[in-house]
């Protein structure tokens, strides 16, 4: 399946630079936009829908500048506990917002809303039955949100979830998981993925609004420094081992899951307790969005063009 039309001929790259609650902001989706990768970020991001809708308002007015980069999403939370959900999504159809990833539910009036300007659903799934849901509401798209991603990530491999999505879905078809480099978004292609999704590698961006001690920690980490718990936000995710232990939390002793995140009011999940995936070990550096795309493109062309020797020299 080919990716959407509005992506086409505006990619540098098959990428969606994820929205990540504390991380994604105005320029962090601009310029990833200018670079060539689609730029998201949470309607949540901001306090009020007013301040959601100005962040709407910049993005598309700094966008306007330059008519060639790729377009713009906004994630907006679905389930019944996101008592905004009515009034931001009247400003994402106000503002014919291209693309809009939705989590935790299917709401057929959200997606049907986002469909009558021309706009995409896609929506994040961690198992199959999840994305038959998706399906059978109407979604334009599907994310995998696979073992490895940063935040609520699911626990099934690449290797198991795309091809059983794929043989169910031929439309656009997203994987996340571990990706951090150009290798890593063809990998995700060769799996059966039109677009990668990553969220952790742009954690380490200048233009990213997370602090520099959590851009700091990603840098350092490797795989093994990062914990896949559900008592942290209530919901298996995955966390910085360190910014657990910074937060009075022993990793290796963490409590059962209660529905509810643990510690006090400041040391909570995302704002002093750290998400993070597994591709942190590929993270060596804290580059401006263009530098890091550009990079981004450079190893995915790379890997394109070598792939047919590397094949060749495997069955030698």
């Amino acid at each position: 399946m080919p990716i959407p039309a509005i992506f086409r001929g505006r990619l540098s790259v098959p990428v969606v630079a994820a929205p990540q609650f504390l991380v994604s902001g105005p320029d962090y989706v601009v310029e990833a936009c200018r670079a060539g990768v689609v730029g998201t970020f949470p309607a949540l991001n901001q306090r009020s829908t007013d301040g959601y809708a100005t962040w709407l308002e910049q993005i598309a007015d700094r966008l306007a500048a330059a008519p060639a980069a790729a377009p713009f999403g906004v994630n907006l939370i679905v389930h019944r506990s996101n008592a905004r959900l009515r009034e931001d999504l009247a400003a994402t159809v106000r503002h014919k917002v291209p693309l809009v990833i939705t989590s935790l539910g299917i709401v057929p009036e959200v997606i049907a809303a986002v469909q009558s300007y021309g706009g995409l659903v896609f929506h994040d799934v961690t198992t199959l039955r999840h994305a038959a849901k998706a399906v059978e509401g109407g979604v334009d798209g599907l994310i995998a949100v696979c073992a490895g991603a940063g935040g609520h990530a699911g626990r099934l491999s690449p290797f198991a979830l795309l091809p059983e999505l794929r043989a169910m879905f031929d439309g656009p078809l997203l994987m996340g998981g571990a990706i951090s480099t150009g290798r890593h978004v063809a990998a995700a292609l060769m799996l059966g993925a039109d677009m990668a999704y990553m969220g952790t590698r742009f954690i380490a961006a200048r233009e990213s609004m997370a602090v520099d001690a959590h851009k700091e920690m990603v840098v350092r980490a490797t795989a093994a420094d990062i914990v896949y718990t559900p008592a942290i936000s209530g919901v298996h995710a995955n966390f910085l081992r360190a910014s657990i232990t910074a937060a009075g939390l022993d990793p290796d002793r963490l409590p059962e899951a209660t529905g509810e995140h643990v510690g006090d009011h400041d040391k909570r999940p995302w704002k002093n307790i750290w998400s993070a995936g597994q591709g942190v070990g590929a993270i060596q550096d804290i580059p401006a969005m263009a530098e890091l795309v550009a990079r981004l493109a450079q190893e995915y062309r790379a890997t394109l063009r070598d792939a047919p020797a590397l094949l060749e020299q495997a069955v030698a």
